[in-house]
């Protein structure tokens, strides 16, 4: 097992590297000059003078080469620069902000959980009947319908229609109900369509027949053998939800004014702050690689016969 976390672990290395590569390069490649799309607004006003020793300051006087070697080093020493706007290290920046994706995620994941677990299981178990029609129809809606569209279904009926819940906010568990409804439905779709097809699959397997032979119970068939053994592909939707919703669920935040992380990326780029961009982007592909290494890492737990393959 050491070996395959190891294993796992340096191969993890290129794709960080390349992510760094990556975050890197969205200042350099845009159009004009890196140091004012950099200070933005700031930039106005400015002398010529003044627009140099910014620019000796930033290191943009410098090769491409010697100054991506300055970024990985701060990188490494966890130092991601300061907001150009508030003037604060972007990583306190960005840790302000994570409790509240936190919240929203955990919630959304939850009741993605719940309600895809249920539909995806009772699709399969009663596949091509009444109950597989809905759950199949649900699913379909929630993968179809998008999350800002169904987020200000849920406020104007919830919040405004029967005044049971604010319409937007961040503070206590009311808050966040709406916002975490809206991400869950949207996830509880992909995770239903998942389930149902490894389900099915599992369900046909020669092991459930014989189990069924031998006289075990529906409900102990359904779940402990089919559910159980169908986990692994629904583990990698699982993986890629949270990590998604970690990385900042963009519209649900701004549609419900959650200071969470994707609306720190939406309002730094209206406010044209490159380090504070350029930073939380580099943090949600760090927290989305680690998550899908979590995923893998969960196969060889479920199944011992990965980590010796």
């Amino acid at each position: 097992m050491l070996r395959y976390v190891s294993g796992r672990l340096l191969g993890l290395l290129p794709v960080l590297l390349g992510v760094t590569i990556l975050v890197f390069l969205m200042l350099r490649i845009a159009p004009g000059d890196p140091l004012i799309a950099l200070l933005g607004e700031e930039a106005q006003g400015l002398s010529r003078a003044a627009l140099e020793a910014l620019r000796v300051q930033y290191g943009f006087d410098r090769d491409p080469v010697t100054q991506y070697l300055s970024f990985l080093g701060g990188v490494v020493r966890l130092d991601l620069g300061e907001s150009v706007r508030t003037g604060q290290p972007v990583l306190r920046e960005i840790a302000v902000r994570l409790p509240a994706t936190l919240q929203l995620a955990g919630a959304g994941l939850g009741i993605a959980l719940v309600i895809g677990l249920s539909l995806g299981v009772l699709a399969a178990v009663y596949r091509r009947t009444l109950i597989d029609y809905i759950a199949v129809v649900v699913a379909l809606a929630g993968v179809s319908i998008p999350v800002f569209w169904s987020g200000l279904i849920l406020m104007l009926y919830f919040s405004l229609e029967l005044g049971w819940l604010p319409a937007s906010g961040y503070g206590t568990w009311r808050h966040l109900v709406l916002p975490a409804a809206a991400i869950g439905f949207s996830s509880s779709a992909i995770i239903a369509r998942v389930t149902r097809s490894s389900m099915i699959e599992v369900l046909r397997s020669d092991y459930i027949r014989t189990a069924r032979a031998k006289g075990v119970g529906e409900r102990r068939v359904n779940l402990r053998h089919g559910l159980r053994n169908a986990m692994l592909p629904v583990i990698t939707v699982i993986g890629l939800q949270f990590g998604g919703l970690l990385g900042g669920a963009v519209l649900t935040e701004t549609v419900f004014a959650w200071p969470g992380l994707g609306r720190l990326v939406v309002d730094s780029i209206r406010a044209q702050d490159g380090p504070l961009v350029q930073g939380t982007v580099l943090f949600i592909a760090v927290v989305f690689i680690l998550i899908n290494l979590l995923v893998d890492l969960s196969y060889a737990l479920l199944n011992p016969r990965i980590r010796y393959g």
